[in-house]
């Protein structure tokens, strides 16, 4: 059962304005990996679980961040039916990614009251999926639509939260153009747990990449 109600997610995906992104089949590597963006003060880890057995490495991560990091929000991303999203919050996912917009997705979430959110591409999914109760839009793939596309669609819709994936680097440049586009938070995978930190074990430089992040997405938006 999640941990955290959908607003308290939405509220710190909006306060921090940055989701971590990660897969690996490695437990332990996990759990480093999960601790070393909590040190750098992430709050919020999308689990991408694209792997078999993905759901037995999710469950361990999770019951490590209840018991060990107080105030971390596991969620789970590249879930594709009901099912398996019904599968991961019986683990405890506090929130549900799709990567794109699936009706059956948003009424087993809806009825557990967990926080999802659907990969959408157009003005017209981004509407379906806030008429179905959706509190934060996952734009997917965020690099063939860019900031443009959120600064279009946040004229005629300034209620509209967005969350690009896909696309997103910790480059300055890059994060301001997300954000003075408006968007509500960013989803950042390989460009800030690189396949170069995981395969050096460099989980130190992995805390410190981490804050200066956050502060960097915190200065942009002051």
């Amino acid at each position: 059962m999640a941990q955290y109600s959908r607003i308290e997610v939405a509220t710190v995906m909006k306060e921090s304005g940055m989701v971590p992104l990660f897969y690996h089949p490695d437990i332990e590597l996990g759990k480093k990996v999960l601790k070393a963006c909590y040190d750098g003060g992430a709050r919020l880890m999308e689990f991408t679980a694209r792997g078999d057995f993905a759901f037995e490495v999710f469950s361990e991560l999770n019951k490590f961040a209840i018991k060990e990091l107080p105030g971390m929000i596991m969620g789970v991303g590249s879930i594709t039916d009901a099912g398996a999203a019904s599968l991961f919050m019986q683990m405890g996912a506090n929130f549900i990614v799709t990567p794109s917009l699936r009706e059956d997705i948003a009424i087993v979430c809806n009825r557990r009251k967990v926080l999802w959110s659907p990969g959408c591409g157009s003005l017209t999914e981004i509407n379906k999926a806030e008429e179905m109760g959706c509190e934060i839009v996952k734009l997917f793939p965020g690099d063939i639509y860019g900031p443009g596309f959120v600064k279009g669609i946040k004229g005629p819709q300034p209620w509209t939260s967005v969350m690009p994936t896909g696309g997103v680097s910790t480059d300055e440049a890059n994060l301001k153009a997300w954000f003075d586009a408006g968007v509500t938070c960013v989803g950042m995978g390989s460009k800030l747990i690189s396949k170069e930190i995981l395969a050096n074990k460099d989980y130190e430089g992995l805390q410190i990449l981490v804050k200066q992040t956050l502060s960097l997405i915190a200065k942009l938006r002051s």
